[in-house]
């Protein structure tokens, strides 16, 4: 219990640097004319737009509630492991793995990137400590 507890911070800890990778390197400017562009597309497809302090609130709000929930996985609660792997899977390992795959077909830095690596194995970690 105590591995999964250390995992989940470790998520938590690097989901934040993750963020400040991407707000020092102006994600935005690359989201939103993607997102726009995909609604021109597909007009139904909900994808928000966002405003820096929108954006950047609400994740230090999402990373302030992993590290308020670590106590929780520090006695190994059931469903914490299964929101665990879920989001390890989608916001670990499926969002550093879209930066990384941005910039090779971009063949440039996306913001982000630098710390994808980071965001992968902090994502497998938890993924392996919930199981």
């Amino acid at each position: 219990m105590e591995v999964f507890g250390w995992a989940w911070i470790g998520f938590a800890l690097a989901l934040a640097v993750h963020v400040a990778d991407e707000a020092t390197h102006d994600f935005l400017s690359v989201y939103n004319p993607t997102v726009r562009a995909i609604r021109a597309r597909l007009p139904l497809l909900p994808i928000p737009v966002f405003t820096f302090r929108i954006w950047l609130g609400g994740l230090v709000t999402g990373i302030a509630l992993l590290l308020a929930l670590s106590p929780l996985a520090f006695t190994g609660t059931g469903w914490l492991r299964a929101v665990a792997i879920g989001l390890a899977l989608v916001v670990g390992i499926g969002n550093g793995f879209l930066h990384i795959a941005g910039s090779l077909w971009f063949r440039r830095l996306m913001p982000g990137t630098i710390s994808a690596p980071l965001l992968l194995l902090a994502g497998a970690s938890l993924v392996a400590a919930a199981r």
